[in-house]
Order: C-alpha cells, then structure tokens, then sequence
C-alpha cells in the first residue's frame, strides 16, 4: 500500500468532515459557529453533530472503493476511526 496515498485518505476524510460540521451547523444555527460549538457542548450533542458530519466520509470510501482505490478508502477508514475516538473522548470526558 502506498503510504502517501492513504495519507491523501486520512487528510480528506478529516477535511470532509469538518467542512460537513461547519456546513450543518452555519444552515441549522442562527448564531457564530464556535457559540454553537460551545452550546452543542453543554447539552452534549456536539458528538452527534460529528456523528452527521462524518457521514461524508461514507460516501467517499464507497466511491473510492468504486475507483479501485484500496489505498485511499484505507485512509479514509482511518480518519472515520479517528473521528469515533474523538467522538468517545467528547461523550465520556
């Protein structure tokens, strides 16, 4: 496997992801992006905020996957694990 690649992988899913989350959250929220942040914090939605955000990141495994490009849909299956582990740190710490 070509380790650049699936570093290409690891960078656009966590680049997915966070473009999904900014996305979500400037249609769904009338006020700044960081006082929505702060607020899904308290009331401890912020995981599932990420939750939905990293649901671009199955779309580009499957379409990757579709291209033939193992190295690539690793990297994003990597970046995905790495988002539920931040995801397990927001929920119980």
């Amino acid at each position: 496997m070509n380790k650049r690649i699936i570093l290409i992988g690891i960078f656009t899913g966590l680049l997915a992801t966070a473009s999904s989350v900014i996305f979500i959250t400037l249609i769904l929220s009338s006020s700044p992006v960081e006082d929505s942040w702060i607020s899904l914090y308290d009331q401890g939605k912020l995981g599932g905020l990420l939750s939905l955000g990293a649901i671009s990141n199955l779309i580009i495994f499957f379409l990757s996957i579709r291209k033939n490009k193992i190295s690539f849909a690793t990297g994003i299956v990597i970046a995905s694990l790495v988002i539920v582990l931040l995801i397990f740190l927001i929920k119980f710490f």
